[in-house]
């Protein structure tokens, strides 16, 4: 896949558009990706041990990056949790990896969720944006006859954007498919 596209459609009509409209006086202020972060929270984990590899195993086929579990951090009985045991799975992206994700989650796994009517467009005051998704298998990567269990993640998208409205305006710009108000 060409991950150029998407970097160089940043850097030739992104930044110049974002620039004019927030009115920039260097290219340095405009807003940028700075990272996307996958996570999986497996509760389910804590009984069996085989989740976890299945979960990194299908986070790393829909990055292409190595997937690394989450571990605990103290002991809480009611959950018969004990610390330092594996609970979730988390992949970070930079660079070129990152764009490829974002354009094949854009043009590819968000049109595949049924009754897709857009995401949210609520931000959380620095400019990030967080996605839930419900099922893993929205990804073309997961074979559907090797999932035993249906598995949910969020997806953030970290940028350098100062406020909600910048961000947001860097995201739509990206592609996201927000709900129309």
């Amino acid at each position: 896949m060409n991950t150029a596209s998407l970097k160089n459609d940043y850097k030739e009509r992104i930044a110049p558009a974002l620039m004019k409209e927030f009115g920039y006086k260097s290219i340095m202020e405009v807003p940028k990706l700075k990272k996307i972060v996958l996570n999986q929270g497996l509760g389910i984990a804590v009984a069996d041990k085989k989740i976890i590899e299945m979960a990194i195993n299908e986070m790393t086929a829909i990055t292409g990056q190595k997937a690394v579990p989450t571990i605990s951090k103290k002991d809480i009985s009611n959950f018969k949790l004990r610390k330092k045991m594996p609970i979730g799975v988390r992949v970070t992206l930079h660079g070129d990896r990152m764009y490829e994700f974002l354009e094949r989650l854009v043009k590819v796994a968000l049109p595949r969720i049924r009754d897709f009517k857009g995401i949210e467009n609520k931000l959380d005051g620095r400019g990030n944006y967080t996605l839930g998704i419900h099922e893993q298998i929205i990804f073309p990567e997961i074979n559907i006859e090797n999932v035993s269990r249906i598995l949910g993640m969020n997806i953030t998208l970290a940028t350098t954007a100062k406020t909600d409205e910048e961000g947001l305006a860097l995201l739509k710009e990206f592609g996201l498919p927000f709900k129309k108000n």
